[in-house]
């Protein structure tokens, strides 16, 4: 039995596309990659055809801290606040991705205390990390993905994660109060790192924002991010070559306090996007789903009632006056789809009279052919 409907199953969707191609598909010269019946409303997808806005620019800053990291901004007595500022252009993919190209400047401040005899003589050491980046974000709208077919409250939050890849540059400075404090005797300085923008500064972020849709022109977002820099020299605590992990060689370990090699950073922003374009709603608030479920709503409420037969059947042959070719058919004869009385033989006698109904005969006697 299962096998039988397996066949079936198979071999009826062949059975359908072996058909006549002239009458199942036909494809367009002007598009040939396109394939329809004839139903569909095929047309070049350009700015006419646009029915949203797909472009913005956000604004934003807030609070940036260093926080997986040997030196950090958060510590039980005091936090070390730091800033943010980015500017993004986006671009709207679909309801439900962007891509952003995001330029953030922002600065963090941290502190640690080297172990033992060292930490007494250094006392606290402070540093301070000054940062531009330029990525490449990814945008995924979770509310728009994973928004009930049967919710129709008005839409105006939206979740939104974020993932993305970029480099970076940055300026570093050390103080403490032994070896990297300025000096003249004994001669000594501050540590200061500078690294460019290039493709040795490569780090990644991810976080999440909640976005608000205030106008047809303005959203606002809260957004928090996590910034892995792939760098253990970005919090400013000393050179990451072998030597400074080296517990045997002359200089302070600040980056021996941690055990990772990744000094990592966390910003909480606010921000705004400017939405561009002519048309009256943005492509991120608009769920495709919803459109469909609401037109489909429209019809299954819709009060027309369906007239069959408004202007009735007169000869009662079955066939609507609108459509009925004859309409003073004999009662009793037997009709085609347009209400014409039928003749098999085509010897002008309809069925209904005709004595020889497969053979042709005259009319004078009874369609029967004479001897």
């Amino acid at each position: 039995m299962k096998l039988g409907l397996l066949l079936l199953a198979t071999a009826l969707p062949i059975a359908a596309y072996a058909q006549d191609s002239s009458t199942t598909v036909n494809s367009s010269t002007e598009y040939p990659n396109t394939f329809s019946s004839g139903s569909a409303n095929v047309q070049p997808f350009d700015n006419k055809a646009r029915r949203f806005r797909d472009w913005s620019i956000s604004v934003g800053g807030g609070a940036a801290f260093m926080v997986h990291s040997d030196l950090t901004s958060i510590h039980k007595d005091k936090t070390n606040w730091g800033y943010n500022a980015y500017v993004s252009v986006d671009k709207q993919i679909s309801h439900t991705f962007a891509l952003s190209v995001m330029y953030m400047r922002g600065e963090t401040k941290q502190t640690a205390q080297l172990p033992g005899m060292a930490g007494q003589l250094a006392g606290v050491g402070t540093a301070t990390t000054q940062f531009d980046q330029i990525s490449l974000l990814g945008d995924i709208n979770f509310s728009n993905l994973l928004r009930r077919v049967d919710n129709h409250s008005p839409y105006r939050w939206a979740l939104h994660g974020y993932l993305g890849v970029g480099v970076q540059g940055y300026r570093t400075s050390l103080h403490d109060n032994d070896e990297l404090r300025w000096s003249n005797s004994p001669k000594r300085a501050p540590l200061f790192i500078k690294q460019d923008i290039d493709l040795n500064s490569i780090f990644y972020q991810g976080g999440v924002g909640l976005k608000y849709n205030v106008s047809k022109l303005i959203d606002v977002e809260a957004r928090t991010m996590y910034l892995i820099s792939g760098d253990d020299e970005f919090d400013g605590g000393g050179w990451a070559d072998p030597n400074d992990y080296d517990p045997a060689t002359a200089g302070s370990k600040y980056n021996r306090l941690s055990s990772g090699r990744s000094d990592n950073a966390w910003t909480v922003s606010l921000g705004v996007s400017f939405k561009l374009g002519k048309h009256l709603s943005h492509l991120a608030w608009h769920d495709p789903l919803q459109e469909a479920y609401y037109r489909t709503s429209v019809l299954e409420n819709a009060a027309t009632d369906l007239v069959v037969c408004e202007k009735g059947d007169a000869d009662n042959d079955g066939v609507c006056d609108d459509w009925d070719r004859q309409l003073d058919t004999p009662a009793g004869a037997r009709v085609d789809g347009a209400g014409v009385a039928l003749d098999m033989d085509l010897d002008g006698v309809i069925d209904l009279y005709d004595k020889c109904v497969t053979v042709p005969g005259p009319v004078e006697n009874n369609g029967c052919p004479t001897k």
